[in-house]
């Protein structure tokens, strides 16, 4: 199938076979042999389309990374506990999408949408039952392939059906819901038969797009890069941070159904008379955790502030509709005295390791030299220039757009955003920007004597076009001193040899006064085809982070089946049995951990190797018929089994202790 739902091209290459690229002996062979099913694809105990996974390394580096955090075989060496045994990558012994019937265990048929991505591993999560017919579900939900009935054309026919069997390559599904079956015809256009597919899950190599646009050719292969990793890391870290309740007394156990307050800022001195120079109250912020839904919030309360109105309440609810991609979402408002006095609380959404614009561009007091008046006999310093003192007009162009984005959507839905300040501006990640601690004006400065609250938004939207201009050619001479009043024209010059005439125009726009009312969308033409370069920027961005997502989507299954093993390995003891795990199928399961982690070189040192671990799990979670030998410590026994017999003792001895720690034994 292609992108746009239509069939693909009749000649739809055959998948090729991977290949193993790792130096371990005992890893992928690329001979193939017919495959046969352990068990039919009808059973309940199916595992065919359940599990599918593997491992093919790519070593297409142009230098090794010997920093890369993976593990790296030793080059040449064998191992001594190697597979004896034939090893293959199975192939279906028919076409894919050609079987005639699903009665025999060779013959497998996958309907059209079905995901190929193996399942959970012997204990997952139940499905839960739909509220809806399936009708509508089947474009969007992978369906089980249990339920799946043979085509029409085939020898086994629906019992009972009054309809016409269909045509031959349509599938008839069958759901269950809320007790009632359902059949229905999947008009999913069948795909070309000939495709060959792997029986367990093998891993792809990076998408070409994103290969060619990334900046370190060593980054890791395995796992996601460093640099996110490190990122998303330090946004859990903040997120679980937590304060000492008896160093902080001031700070309260609970807020209304808000726990475990944490300042975000430094609290301000009881005795603090200073006001905040953008509400005029006391201002202070808290990370908070919500006991209603367990989600962290921010907390902006303000001190001292007495609510006496409530029909402002109409102008809370609307800022919390407002969902945009660069505004602070506003959840709720209330009312408290919990910190000793009446304060204003409004609760925001939390992102975790944001900067504010002011710390991150306008914290260096030697950028405002250009602007500061020289004394007698002193000279000017150099003229600042991009890249040396100013930021990139790519920057600034980037913010423009977000910023705008953000006033677009305020000033269409009747409010204002009265906020855009530098101080309340934040930055995550690299260029992201989100405009915090909206909807606070519109409260503080209620007046509840106005028949129509609504009608001087007009009025605040052109304040908010004044403050987007001044944050602008504040970012353009990276200094707050070049939009005092005394040095525009200064800081006009320093744009108009800097940057681009477009941005000059804007930032005139902006701040000139104009007989009409102006409007955000005004400026889209001087914005102009930069959009379409954030556009393909962020897509750019999102294509890398879908990457290193893939690198890791099969992290949680490999995990979920080493738990279970190691609940099974050398437990000491079960139904008062003290040799359970050395006898039986739990035997062959301590084999095959020794298999996976324990095995030596010829020389006797650690043979150890990344892929070869992964590989023989996805094997194993699949149950794959490719043999395997095991060889005990004392290299007496040697046991020839396949990864289907594996899996069937590995479920069955794990479902046993289930059954024990349920008390069904």
């Amino acid at each position: 199938m292609n992108g746009f739902g239509s069939p693909a091209e009749a000649n739809y290459p055959r998948m090729q076979r991977m290949t193993n690229s790792s130096s371990s002996p005992s890893l992928l062979n690329d001979s193939a042999k017919p495959y046969t099913g352990h068990d039919p694809l009808g059973s309940p105990a199916s595992t065919l389309f359940n599990d599918f996974g593997g491992l093919s390394i790519s070593q297409r580096r142009k230098t090794p990374n010997p920093t890369a955090s993976e593990f790296i075989p030793k080059g040449g060496s064998t191992s001594r506990l190697s597979n004896m045994s034939q090893s293959n990558i199975s192939a279906f012994s028919q076409a894919l999408f050609s079987h005639p019937s699903m009665a025999g265990p060779a013959a497998a048929g996958l309907a059209p949408g079905m995901s190929l991505s193996a399942g959970s591993s012997p204990l997952h999560s139940p499905k839960i039952t739909p509220h809806t017919s399936p009708a509508p579900r089947r474009r969007s939900h992978t369906p089980n392939p249990a339920t799946y009935m043979v085509p029409s054309s085939a020898s086994t026919p629906v019992t009972n059906s009054a309809s016409q069997p269909p045509s031959a390559g349509q599938v008839i599904q069958k759901e269950t819901v809320g007790g009632t079956t359902y059949f229905y015809t999947d008009t999913t256009p069948a795909p070309l038969t000939g495709m060959v597919f792997p029986n367990y899950h093998i891993y792809p190599p990076t998408a070409p797009h994103v290969a060619y646009m990334q900046p370190k050719a060593n980054a890791p292969s395995f796992f996601m890069a460093d640099e996110l990793r490190q990122e998303l890391i330090n946004r859990h870290l903040i997120t679980m941070a937590q304060i000492d309740q008896a160093d902080i007394p001031s700070v309260p156990a609970e807020v209304d159904s808000y726990h475990s307050l944490f300042p975000l800022e430094p609290l301000p001195p009881p005795n603090r008379i200073h006001k905040s120079s953008n509400f005029g109250y006391i201002t202070s912020c808290y990370k908070a955790v919500n006991g209603k839904d367990d989600l962290t919030y921010c907390l902006r309360r303000v001190h001292g502030f007495r609510l006496v109105n409530t029909k402002c309440m109409s102008l809370v609810d609307t800022w919390k509709k407002i969902q945009h991609s660069n505004i602070v979402t506003l959840r709720e408002m209330f009312t408290t005295k919990v910190f000793g006095e009446h304060s204003l609380v409004f609760a925001y959404d939390f992102h975790a390791g944001a900067e504010t614009m002011m710390s991150r561009h306008f914290n260096d007091p030697s950028a405002d030299a250009y602007f500061t008046k020289r004394k007698w006999g002193q000279h000017d310093g150099p003229l600042p220039r991009q890249h040396a003192g100013l930021l990139p007009e790519s920057l600034i162009w980037a913010y423009i757009v977000q910023l705008s984005s953000a006033l677009r959507t305020i000033h269409t839905a009747g409010l204002a955003c009265r906020v855009m300040d530098p101080t309340k501006i934040l930055i995550t990640g690299k260029t992201r920007l989100h405009v915090n601690c909206v909807g606070i004006f519109d409260v503080l400065t209620y007046d509840g004597s106005q028949s129509n609250p609504v009608a001087v938004m007009p009025q605040y939207q052109q304040a908010d076009l004044i403050s987007l201009g001044k944050v602008v050619l504040a970012l353009s001479c990276n200094s707050l001193a070049g939009i005092q009043r005394e040095n525009l024209q200064k800081a006009m010059e320093l744009v108009n040899i800097n940057y681009s005439s477009d941005l000059k125009n804007l930032i005139l726009y902006l701040l000139t006064d104009q007989n009409r009312l102006r409007s955000v969308n005004d400026i889209m033409p001087m914005i102009g085809a930069r959009f379409y370069t954030q556009l393909d920027a962020a897509q750019m961005r999102n294509d890398v982070i879908e990457e290193d997502l893939a690198k890791e989507v099969q992290n949680g299954r490999l995990f979920r089946l080493l738990a279970k093993l190691g609940t099974i390995n050398e437990r000491p003891e079960f139904q008062k049995d003290p040799a359970w795990s050395e006898t039986g199928d739990r035997y062959l399961l301590k084999l095959f951990r020794d298999h996976l982690f324990h095995q030596v070189t010829e020389a006797g040192t650690p043979w150890i190797d990344l892929s070869h671990i992964v590989s023989c799990l996805n094997k194993l979670d699949a149950g794959v018929p490719e043999k395997i030998s095991l060889i005990s410590r004392d290299e007496k026994s040697v046991l020839v089994v396949t990864y289907s017999d594996l899996k069937r003792c590995f479920e069955n001895t794990f479902q046993e202790l289930v059954a024990a720690a349920n008390g069904q034994l």
